[in-house]
C-alpha cells in the first residue's frame, strides 16, 4: 500500500512537471490549507491565431482559455494565481484572456514580474489585486498594426476602436484615469524610438494602474486572505 502511494505520488509530480514546461500551469499543493491553487503563468509573446516561430517564447491562448473554463467549473481548485513576465502580443488574444480571468467567480491574484507589457497591462489588472515588484515594468503604449494598412480614414476609426476597447477595460478594472492613460500612451519624450511610457514598480502603483509593491510572498497571502473572506474554504 505504502509502495503504491509512493508510485502515485512520483507520477503526479511527473505529470505537474510536464505540464509546467508544456503550458507553464500547475496545481500548488494544499499544505493542509484545504485550499487549491492554480497557478498560470504568461511568458514571453502572447500567440494569437498566427503561431510564433520555435526560438520564441510564447504563451497559447489555446492553452490558456480551456484552463480558465476548467478551473470556474473545478469544486477543488479555490484560487487562481497570474504570473506575468511578457512583452505584449495578440490584441485579441490577450483581451481574450483577461476578459476571462476578470470573468471568474473564484479569487484572482496577478504578479508582475520583469515586465508586463502592451497587452499584458489588461491581463494584470483583470484579478481581484494586483502586485508588481520592484524592479517590474509596464510599457503602455498605442496598438500597433503590421502588414499592409489601407491609407483611409476608416483605418484610423479601426485603431481607435481598438484602442478605445483595451483603455477601456484597463480603467474599468484599476484605479486609473483614462485620460491620463491616454496621456502615457501618446508620451514621445521616454521612448527613443517609439511612443508612450515605461512605469517601474511603484509609479505603476502611484499611477493607479497595479494596487501594490510587492512578490510571491504578498502575492500568495492575499490569494489565501480572499479565499477565506469568499466564503468558498472553510477556515480549518
Amino acid at each position: 500500500m505504502a509502495e503504491e502511494k509512493k508510485d502515485k505520488k512520483i507520477e503526479m509530480e511527473q505529470h505537474r512537471d510536464e505540464r509546467i514546461e508544456k503550458t507553464g500551469q500547475a496545481t500548488l499543493d494544499d499544505n493542509g490549507r484545504l485550499e487549491n491553487i492554480h497557478l498560470i503563468s504568461i511568458i514571453g509573446e502572447i500567440e494569437g491565431h498566427d503561431n510564433l516561430n520555435n526560438n520564441s517564447k510564447t504563451t497559447k491562448y489555446e492553452h490558456i482559455l480551456p484552463s480558465l473554463a476548467a478551473i470556474e467549473d473545478s469544486r477543488e481548485i479555490q484560487g487562481v494565481l497570474v504570473l506575468l513576465n511578457t512583452m505584449g502580443g495578440d490584441v485579441e488574444a490577450g483581451l481574450a484572456i483577461a476578459e476571462m480571468i476578470a470573468s471568474l467567480s473564484k479569487p484572482t491574484v496577478s504578479l508582475v514580474l520583469g515586465g508586463s507589457h502592451s497587452i499584458g497591462v489588461p491581463i494584470a489588472v483583470s484579478t481581484d489585486y494586483s502586485y508588481i515588484v520592484p524592479t517590474g515594468t509596464m510599457v503602455i503604449h498605442p496598438v500597433r498594426m503590421s502588414g499592409m494598412v489601407i491609407g483611409v480614414p476608416q483605418t484610423f476609426d479601426y485603431f481607435k476602436l481598438i484602442q478605445d476597447r483595451i483603455t477601456g477595460f484597463v480603467c474599468s478594472h484599476c484605479r486609473a484615469d483614462k485620460h491620463k492613460l491616454e496621456a502615457l500612451m501618446m508620451e514621445t519624450g521616454v521612448l527613443t524610438k517609439d511612443v508612450g511610457t515605461i512605469l517601474v514598480g511603484e509609479e505603476a502603483v502611484k499611477h493607479g494602474i497595479i494596487d501594490e509593491v510587492g512578490g510571491i510572498d504578498k502575492a500568495m497571502k492575499k490569494l489565501h486572505d480572499l479565499i477565506q473572506e469568499s466564503g468558498m474554504v472553510a477556515i480549518s
